[in-house]
């Protein structure tokens, strides 16, 4: 009798982790996953790392509640300002948080300019900072925290009149400065790529980390013995501490698939059992 599949933990201030579920989804079909969107906080950007610790403590306890075994930060300002610390709460927790793939930016750059997009939160980051002094060596960075962007992508308005407006912002001086690569360092971003493509030209490339991280998710499955060998898709749950049907409408929207989704209250200190 085959043993039963390890669920793997997903979270992030809202919608954006979505776009890593899907990667690993994609790789990792018969994998089990359960899904947390914090919508009642989003964005996380804006928000204090003692704030942001406290909640990704919290989703990381009500997770493993639910049987996840590993846990994958799908949210970069979560990863900047907490990743750390929960590796010191959750010493046996295997955990896969992001990290904008700045390295492979500037291995792959042909101009040695690269442009990033990220929340204020990540770029003020402790886990950037050794990212950009490590790899970085020749190449310029050009960075825009994106305002408003979160939000736009939060309501479904994927290309809209605003949308287009931030990124055209973001994006206009970064051409002008001959980059040829641009970051995704928030994982709301990757659900705009087609916006940003138009924007920037078919002979820019887009840095998605998204299947890195599926493949991370991936090797520590193997590693700890949890990767599922069964030959069916399994199961996906999903749970927000905001609107569940406004989250279900997005889910069909940004990943295409119609799912329940369970309404999670929080009081403010800890999430229920």
């Amino acid at each position: 009798m085959k043993p039963t599949a390890v669920p793997v933990g997903v979270f992030d201030s809202g919608v954006g982790g979505l776009s890593v579920l899907q990667a690993i989804r994609s790789l990792l079909p018969a994998q089990p996953l359960l899904y947390f969107g914090d919508q009642a906080h989003v964005p996380y950007g804006p928000r204090s790392l003692e704030e942001v610790r406290a909640f990704s403590e919290e989703i990381t306890r009500f997770l493993l509640r639910r049987g996840a075994r590993l846990i994958v930060v799908a949210c970069n300002t979560a990863s900047a300002a907490a990743l750390q610390h929960l590796r010191q709460v959750f010493p046996d927790v295997p955990f896969v948080g992001m990290e904008p793939a700045v390295k492979p930016a500037a291995e792959r750059s042909q101009t040695h300019r690269v442009g990033v997009l990220a929340t204020p939160a990540t770029f003020q980051g402790a886990l950037y900072a050794s990212v950009v002094e490590r790899f970085t060596h020749g190449t310029t960075i050009f960075q825009d925290t994106c305002p408003g962007l979160v939000q736009e992508i939060e309501g479904g308005r994927l290309d809209g009149e605003e949308t287009r407006r931030i990124l055209e912002q973001a994006l206009l001086p970064m051409l002008e400065n001959h980059i040829d690569t641009v970051v995704l360092g928030c994982t709301h971003y990757p659900f705009v790529i087609p916006l940003i493509q138009e924007i920037v030209g078919e002979f820019i490339q887009v840095i998605d980390p998204a299947p890195a991280i599926a493949r991370q998710t991936r090797r520590l499955l193997e590693q700890n013995g949890w990767l599922s060998q069964a030959e069916s898709p399994a199961r996906m749950q999903f749970f927000t501490s905001g609107n569940p049907q406004f989250f279900s409408d997005l889910l069909l929207q940004l990943i295409g698939e119609s799912k329940p989704v369970e309404q999670v209250v929080w009081d403010g200190l800890s999430l229920p059992d």
